[in-house]
């Protein structure tokens, strides 16, 4: 394992056993409610109820996905009476979702919206 000190990068090498992991990482993030309630979750902690509103689903759904969620580590849950809370598990989800969308808006635009300034300009 070989250290890139200046990114905190780790090259783990093509024969890794995370690779598998990150790949059923990658396959639970790859369905658009998954993505939006990665995205609402990045406002907080939120019940299925809050999230079904948020992102326009139904909670029967948006239940559905955070069990899939929770099951791969993406969410965890805090109970407070009979509601049930989700949060995100650590930062990681809300970057590699980030960095998807930085990566959709270099297909989709000229200049993606992440490469500009506060006031418009090329960085």
């Amino acid at each position: 394992m070989r250290m890139y000190e200046d990114s905190n990068i780790t090259d783990y090498g093509s024969d890794n056993s995370y690779i598998e992991l990150a790949v059923n990482v990658f396959s639970l993030l790859a369905d658009p409610t998954r993505i939006r309630i990665v995205l609402a979750l990045k406002e907080g902690e939120m019940s299925v109820g809050q999230l079904a509103e948020h992102i326009g689903k139904s909670q029967t759904a948006v239940s559905q996905h955070l069990a899939k969620m929770r099951w791969g580590r993406l969410v965890e849950t805090r109970q407070e009476g009979t509601r049930v809370y989700y949060k995100l598990s650590d930062e990681h989800a809300i970057n590699l979702v980030d960095q998807a969308i930085f990566q959709a808006e270099h297909v989709v635009d000229g200049i993606p919206a992440h490469h500009m300034t506060a006031k418009g300009g090329k960085r």
